[in-house]
């Protein structure tokens, strides 16, 4: 009768190093946050270090790291002791994070990120909604997505996601130093200045002029650890004022997603939007339509707005700039109460109900995204061969 082998430490620390950390989405062993291991008989004795005092994550990774220190054959009980990094450890997380390297937007033309933001003409046409949903399709679809929510005076992007405390207020973002971890929701990882509003008025309203609104939208960029993204989404203000000329100025190689409704009042406005992007040097990959006809169960057509707004966009836009390839109709998104009920609910209706027309509407322009990366035709790539 042979017994099984003693459990060993590093069999252990390789089983808790492995854990995650929610927020930085990296093993804690990479991040240095696992400070001993031993075991004494069948106990594992696991001391952690978390990044701060108060860390939103802590009880998840408490768990979590019980049970993958308890999965090692032969561990039957686990003494965890849970820390604080000191200031110097904290300060190298952060330049481990950054990969050596200066505090700067991470986000330029030799990134790999894509970057798309969503604009529209006009506010009220479904904008934010759309782009939440986009967000979580693309990120369904296994890529690594982060969410801007750049609308400042109207930001709604935390609640159409559904991060809302019990206090009805988004969370707040974790700071290590000089760096803001952005919460997480259905894979997204998602900034907005509704974060940052005082906790006791959670009606306060944002009155930024230029300055204030360019310093936000620069700090989002430069100070939020994203890490590795495939896309990152930007929920602009409707028009083209300063956030819009900020974004032109900061991300000039950018992706432009018009977002327009049927009717002309939206749709001529919607045109200048893209125009405003071109004058940039950003690029209009293509015409969303929002609140297009939606059948009734009768199977009787209502069209609310009209019709023929989006492909009147996406011609404009054609237009204005010949040489250029067509700027695409990517999209006709009918009414739909499932939509309006998921941003209400905070549960996407590419989640909540994917059979819904408006869902598989979404989910077509998420396709036709994901299709079209960035080139990298013209890039350096990130390594230097030997």
């Amino acid at each position: 009768m042979t017994t099984a082998p003693a459990p060993d430490a590093e069999a252990v620390a390789r089983a808790v190093g492995a854990v995650t950390d929610p927020e930085i989405r990296r093993p804690l062993a990479e991040l240095d946050m696992v400070r001993a291991v031993r075991v004494d008989g069948d106990v594992a004795h696991v001391e952690i270090a978390l990044t701060i005092v108060g860390c939103p994550a802590a009880d998840r990774i408490e768990r979590d790291v019980r049970a993958a220190a308890a999965s090692v054959p032969g561990i039957a009980g686990v003494d965890l002791a849970v820390g604080v990094m000191t200031p110097a450890e904290r300060s190298a997380l952060t330049e481990r994070l950054r990969g050596g390297r200066a505090r700067a937007m991470p986000f330029g033309p030799d990134s790999l990120t894509r970057v798309i933001a969503v604009t529209s003409g006009k506010g009220g046409v479904g904008k934010s909604t759309l782009t939440a949903n986009l967000a979580v399709a693309l990120a369904e679809r296994g890529l690594a997505v982060g969410l801007i929510d750049a609308d400042v005076h109207g930001f709604s992007i935390p609640p159409l996601l559904g991060l809302v405390e019990p206090d009805g207020l988004p969370p707040q973002p974790t700071r290590i130093n000089d760096l803001m971890l952005p919460p997480v929701a259905y894979g997204v990882k998602t900034i907005s200045i509704g974060m940052f509003l005082p906790r006791d008025q959670p009606a306060a309203a944002v009155a930024w002029r230029g300055p204030m609104l360019h310093r936000t939208v620069s700090q989002f960029l430069t100070d939020v650890f994203f890490g590795d993204l495939d896309v990152l989404l930007l929920d602009m203000p409707p028009g083209t004022g300063d956030v819009a000329i900020s974004v032109g100025q900061l991300l000039p190689h950018a992706d432009v997603l018009v977002v327009t409704t049927p009717q002309t009042a939206a749709s001529d406005v919607a045109v200048r939007s893209g125009l405003v992007a071109g004058q940039t040097g950003q690029h209009v990959i293509g015409v969303v339509e929002n609140m297009a006809a939606m059948t009734l169960p009768d199977g009787s057509v209502l069209d609310l707005f009209g019709a023929g707004g989006g492909a009147a966009v996406a011609a404009a836009l054609s237009a204005s700039a010949p040489d250029a390839p067509p700027v695409p109709l990517l999209g006709s998104v009918p009414l739909s109460v499932a939509l309006r009920r998921g941003g209400d609910t905070g549960v996407p209706v590419v989640v909540g109900d994917p059979t819904d027309a408006a869902a598989r509407a979404i989910s077509a322009v998420a396709d036709a995204l994901a299709r079209t990366g960035r080139g990298l035709a013209g890039r350096p790539l990130p390594f230097t061969p030997r």
